[in-house]
């Protein structure tokens, strides 16, 4: 009897164990997957954006309040780009969003 009762608890330790295993691997997996959906929105905001005859994209800089084309770089920020500045970084955002003002 003693011998049923601690395979008991063996089996239901292992039980919860892995349950708790599947839901870190769950957890984890949702994360990438929103991850990659929300890379593949950003990716196709900025390659909607309107582009000029050498490809740049045609946006409004928030920071100087002019038109310009620049080129985008791997993660989709104009080459005038500069970190931490709080106009850049929201250009950016709205690059990603969707919602740059263009011409």
């Amino acid at each position: 009897m003693a011998d049923r009762r601690r395979l008991e608890r063996f089996i239901r330790s292992k039980v919860r164990e892995a349950g708790t295993q599947y839901e870190s691997v769950r957890r984890s997996a949702d994360g990438q997957l929103e991850e990659a959906r929300q890379a593949y929105r950003m990716a196709r905001n900025a390659k909607s954006l309107p582009t000029d005859e050498a490809d740049r994209a045609k946006i409004v800089c928030r920071r100087f309040a002019e038109k310009r084309a620049a080129k985008l770089d791997g993660e989709y920020r104009p080459a005038c780009y500069e970190a931490d500045h709080p106009d850049c970084e929201g250009c950016v955002e709205d690059i990603y969003d969707g919602r740059i003002e263009t011409w």
